[in-house]
């Protein structure tokens, strides 16, 4: 199976999923741990993590997939949302919290 193949399977086979570099335990980047403090605040529990330092097939593989060039990166239900910023724009404005409760 190819990376892309790898990834795609990932996104469809779990609702939220974080490409990140570390852990939601240890995240291993300012970014990545903003990224785990927005989804627990917003009152997601299951949440799969993918840490990019792991694999780096992944690690570049992920830029392609989404055609976003930074990590974090998040998807929800399949669909890409965005990297840390973005994630902290839809906390802002409320969007990100109705995405969660309409999923």
């Amino acid at each position: 199976m190819d990376t892309q193949q790898r990834i795609k399977q990932i996104v469809d086979e779990n609702a939220v999923v974080l490409f990140m570099k570390g852990s939601a335990q240890f995240p291993m980047c300012g970014f990545s741990g903003r990224a785990i403090q927005i989804l627990k605040a917003c009152g997601v529990t299951q949440i799969k993590t993918v840490n990019v330092l792991e694999d780096e097939e992944i690690r570049s593989g992920i830029k392609t997939f989404s055609n976003w060039p930074t990590i974090p990166q998040l998807y929800v239900n399949g669909e890409f949302i965005g990297g840390s910023d973005i994630m902290m724009e839809m906390y802002e404005s409320g969007e990100l919290q109705q995405l969660f409760t309409a999923a």
